[in-house]
């Protein structure tokens, strides 16, 4: 039950502001669930790899509001990119990778504030 109230929290938050895996997934799976970040990654990318988004997107894409070119490319770089985020994350002890997963997380929030 814990793990579908993380994802209807994701799913909500991925609709209302395009974030959901990293973001809150992660964490909660950490906070509430007691997993390794290694493991709350892994779970979560395992979540996303169906098209968690696409209804979400095609309502956006209704309105006009989807940009296909840059989310293909967007994909793209996720593809590629989360692979060798594995390969980084990985060897790393748990407390270091959520600690700097915390200082990204501020570092994001503080630049979000600052420039709204």
């Amino acid at each position: 039950m814990v793990y579908l109230l993380i994802g209807l929290a994701a799913g909500l938050c991925s609709g209302l502001f395009g974030i959901g895996g990293g973001i809150l997934i992660v964490p909660a799976l950490i906070l509430l669930s007691g997993f390794k970040p290694q493991a709350a990654t892994g779970t979560s990318l395992g979540a996303l790899l169906l098209p968690v988004g696409a209804l979400g997107a095609w309502r956006y894409w209704k309105q006009g509001d989807v940009n296909v070119t840059a989310s293909l490319f967007i994909a793209l770089g996720l593809f590629v990119g989360a692979y060798f985020g594995a390969g980084i994350g990985l060897p790393l002890s748990p407390r270091i990778l959520q600690r700097s997963f915390a200082v990204f997380l501020v570092a994001v929030a503080a630049m979000t504030w600052w420039r709204s």
